[in-house]
């Protein structure tokens, strides 16, 4: 039978004796309602990413390196993972070096330390973005470097262009999930510092931000001790954006908008005001929301908030790969 990990408990390790290839568990009631996708989500790269999968039947899959290891995170509710309600069970299992700690870690990934209670929706389009979104909680990994990496991928390109390039450099330079094999572990900081600049370019990611990512790799020690905007900023290749959307996954962080998003200020702007506008003119919209403007954000993009109308045909898919 798997070992048992308490609801509650908060380990600091592996467990004393604990064999690295058998599954931990852990039942954590939920004490709040609870999407287990929408809060999940943000983890994701697609479809197609070597280390997060959710299967038909809503199970959750996550891998992760953490400060002891590898380690690979399974999600289960009794009901539809969408609708978890006060007092339901999570059923989580976990393999791997890092098996305790991502156990420990369930709340916070899960939205613990997040107070949503305390955001006021002044707008009657948040009001029913928030009715709408009740089981929408931000949590947090407390992995920087993890969150660093894709972010950059994702800089002033297409998703799918940043996606093909994190699974396929995963796939090469990773390692086989402890209880998915399937899966792939996201490689440590030295690792990312290495990889050669034709491996790079066959996944897709052009010189600049491979820079950006073997840079920050070699002061990744430092980012996990200091991820303020200010230490992030300070890397080249890291501007406000970057910083923010590091600091939504790592931290949990409600306030921390992702300024120069290509798409974001058009959602903001038409949903609260009715027109387009820019960076300035939304970040002037979210002034009122001070401490969650980020939380508004989401709400906007998971209700479904109308999107500005395509002025221009959709971009192509760029691929690097055979110059």
């Amino acid at each position: 039978m798997p070992e048992q990990v308490v609801a509650g408990e908060r380990t600091a390790g592996a467990l004393p004796g604990h064999r690295t290839d058998a599954p931990l568990t852990r039942e954590w009631r939920a004490p709040w309602p609870l999407d287990l996708r929408r809060v999940l989500r943000p983890h994701s790269r697609g479809h197609r990413d070597p280390s997060f999968r959710t299967d038909r039947d809503g199970t959750i899959w996550r891998v992760s390196r953490t400060p002891d290891g590898p380690g690979t995170l399974r999600l289960r509710t009794a009901r539809d993972p969408a609708r978890v309600v006060p007092g339901d069970v999570v059923h989580a299992t976990a393999w791997g070096p890092g098996a305790a700690l991502m156990l420990a870690g369930l709340p916070d990934l899960l939205g613990a330390n997040d107070v949503p209670e305390r955001f006021q929706a002044r707008h009657p389009i948040l009001e029913r973005a928030l009715r709408a979104s009740e089981g929408l909680r931000i949590g947090r990994t407390g992995l920087v470097f993890e969150a660093l990496v894709p972010a950059v991928l994702e800089q002033k390109v297409l998703l799918e262009e940043a996606w093909r390039a994190w699974g396929y450099l995963l796939r090469r330079f990773g390692e086989p999930a402890p209880g998915a094999p399937e899966l792939r572990v996201p490689p440590p900081a030295q690792v990312w510092a290495r990889i050669p600049s034709w491996e790079w370019h066959r996944s897709g990611a052009e010189p600049v931000r491979a820079r950006t990512i073997v840079n920050a790799a070699r002061y990744a020690s430092r980012l996990e001790a200091d991820p303020s905007v200010r230490r992030l900023t300070s890397l080249p290749g890291i501007g406000v954006w970057t910083a923010a959307e590091i600091r939504q996954r790592a931290l949990g962080d409600p306030d921390a908008v992702s300024v120069g998003d290509y798409h974001l200020p058009g959602i903001v702007g038409r949903a609260l005001a009715g027109r387009p506008v820019d960076d300035a003119g939304m970040l002037e919209l979210l002034e009122p929301y001070a401490g969650h403007r980020h939380r508004v954000t989401r709400l906007l993009e998971a209700s479904g908030a109308p999107r500005p109308p395509r002025r221009a045909p959709r971009l192509p898919v760029r691929d690097y790969r055979s110059f």
